[in-house]
């Protein structure tokens, strides 16, 4: 054989020989940077009701301490021998049915505070009653494991404390294309500008001079990444269902976020709560089974967890404006496609076993629900981010 045939055969098969490898390699860097775990933690703001959400129609004490307020019988959505879901949860009853949804009943911590705003805080930086932190638990995450600040996004117009960390915070924004033109402004761009000028490193770097920065490079990346997917799903017309459809384009469009957080306000119902909860529950329900949809159609639902949490619950007893007060212990729902524990994780709350107050008394620290997903979900060090150790459960 001529030399010329020989290299040309031999680079032939060697070509042969190299596909394979080329398209295994693909493949693997397609699933980690495509295929990657995201969080989308979501807040029912006021303090949900759980009894009337998650309803006990077999129960007499409830009956009997809200004469008024209690749902009939025979409107709940049965799901149990003794629970069953407000009669405007049937979408969510819907993700029940199909194995999507966990229920952690008798969500709390120990020593609870009834401040809608200390026991947000507290439920955001994952601390004991009487411990203040400046940093959010899923600010700490982004602090630790997230190489830009739009390793977490808030789907709002201002950042809450739950995604603020030591060194980085995440990007509070509603609409991708909206931040992109405001960091493109012209005095946004004199701002940074001068920075440049004037040489600053990033050790003397000012707060708002570092904060643009991150701000103005992190809209450019989500507005191109994000802009090439837009939902065809048809959400309810509201605030939170178009939440829900931004935090969906996001995650359809493969923005490397890994944690997102979405607030649903309105639940504070010290009086008249029938008819606002009733308006709420269809709107939280209606939105929530869009937005799974929206996934399951894309492929990502997979690799979605959803925590759906109040800061608190509300008192067994309804009050005097036919509404009930701050309460403690409360529901949780856990949303996604791969549960180890489907329906109800755990028993009921004990009606005839109240503390002192007249409020349920916690079974389950909201924080062994976080170290869980820390560890079994996001899979990185749950002691790192929460400042020490919590006991694990097993729903995923």
């Amino acid at each position: 054989m001529e030399r010329r045939e020989f290299l040309k055969n031999s680079a032939l098969a060697s070509s042969a020989f190299m596909v394979p490898s080329f398209v295994k390699a693909f493949e693997n860097v397609a699933k980690k940077s495509l295929g990657f775990k995201k969080l989308v933690i979501v807040q029912l703001a006021g303090g949900n009701d759980g009894l009337n959400t998650i309803i006990p129609y077999r129960n007499d004490i409830y009956y009997k301490e809200r004469p008024r307020l209690a749902i009939k019988k025979e409107d709940v959505l049965k799901i149990s021998d003794d629970l069953g879901f407000h009669k405007n949860l049937g979408p969510l009853k819907n993700l029940y049915d199909q194995g999507y949804l966990s229920i952690i009943n008798n969500v709390g911590y120990p020593n609870p505070n009834r401040s809608h705003f200390r026991s947000t805080d507290i439920w955001h930086t994952a601390s004991n009653a009487d411990e203040y932190l400046s940093t959010g638990w899923l600010g700490r995450y982004i602090d630790t494991y997230g190489k830009f600040p739009y390793t977490g996004i808030e789907v709002d117009d201002s950042l809450s404390l739950i995604m603020k960390g030591e060194k980085m915070n995440g990007i509070a924004t509603q609409n991708a294309k909206t931040l992109f033109y405001t960091t493109n402004t012209p005095f946004f761009k004199k701002v940074l500008k001068t920075q440049e000028d004037e040489h600053l490193s990033e050790h003397n770097l000012g707060y708002l001079y570092k904060t643009m920065i991150e701000a103005n490079s992190s809209a450019t990346h989500i507005y191109n990444k994000s802009k090439t997917f837009k939902s065809s799903i048809s959400y309810p017309s509201n605030a939170f269902g178009k939440q829900l459809k931004t935090t969906a384009e996001f995650i359809n469009s493969n923005v490397e976020s890994k944690v997102y957080y979405v607030t649903m306000g309105g639940f504070d119902t010290h009086y008249a709560q029938e008819g606002r909860q009733d308006k709420l529950l269809d709107i939280y329900s209606k939105s929530m089974e869009m937005f799974v949809k929206d996934l399951e159609q894309n492929d990502t639902f997979k690799d979605t967890l959803i925590v759906t949490f109040s800061e608190f619950g509300r008192r067994v007893k309804q009050n005097g404006s036919q509404g009930t007060d701050h309460g403690t212990a409360n529901n949780l729902f856990i949303i996604g496609k791969n549960l180890k524990k489907q329906g109800f994780y755990n028993e009921q709350p004990n009606l005839a076993d109240l503390d002192k107050n007249g409020d349920l008394k916690y079974k389950v620290d909201f924080r062994d629900i976080y170290a869980t997903v820390l560890e079994n979900w996001m899979e990185v060090d749950d002691e790192k981010i929460l400042n020490k150790s919590f006991g694990k459960m097993d729903f995923i």
